[in-house]
């Protein structure tokens, strides 16, 4: 449990083929089922504060109340996926923390001198997310969530339908 933040709700992989990497999740984890959205549309994103048109696909998964994120950046627009990426890495970039108060924890990380390397919009202003800066070896950087509005609804119902998942159906897509 962080003390700033909470407890970690969701760990992020940053991956070069997001259909290999559910495939493994499913067929060596166990995991799943997986909500995939090929192409995520960003109200806005921006990167070192200057907008960017990133492209990605993502898949979201339960192991309990845990959920796993797979991210697949589709094109070369600056962003923290894309550093990972160009580092040589590949696995698990970020740790998030999701909120209900999402400018007063976005606030309070940056008076305590956290500094933003990306963040965005999905779905209107309760769908907001920024990652800090905070990487020191990989897998280190911290995400923020908002899940006052539609997205906490979402990941309700995603870690819902991991509870006793039978293992069919183990890919579905969202649009």
């Amino acid at each position: 449990m962080s003390r700033i933040f909470g407890k970690v709700c969701q760990n992020g992989y940053v991956v070069r083929d997001i259909e290999a990497a559910m495939k493994h999740w499913i067929e060596v984890m166990g995991v799943g089922p997986w909500f995939y959205i090929e192409d995520v549309k960003t109200d806005w994103f921006t990167y070192r504060g200057v907008a960017s048109d990133v492209k990605m696909s993502i898949a979201l998964a339960n192991s309990g109340d845990l959920q796993i994120e797979l991210i697949q950046q589709r094109n070369d627009a600056p962003s923290m996926y894309k550093d990972f990426l160009d580092a040589g890495r590949e696995g698990l970039q970020h740790m998030s923390y999701w909120t209900e108060d999402y400018q007063g924890l976005y606030d309070k990380a940056l008076g305590l001198g956290y500094t933003v390397g990306h963040e965005g919009q999905i779905g209107g202003e309760k769908g907001r997310f920024a990652y800090f800066d905070t990487e020191a070896h990989p897998g280190t950087v911290v995400e923020i969530s908002d899940i006052s509005g539609a997205k906490g609804k979402t990941f309700a119902y995603i870690r819902k339908q991991a509870e006793g998942w039978d293992g069919t159906n183990p890919i579905r897509t969202f649009s």
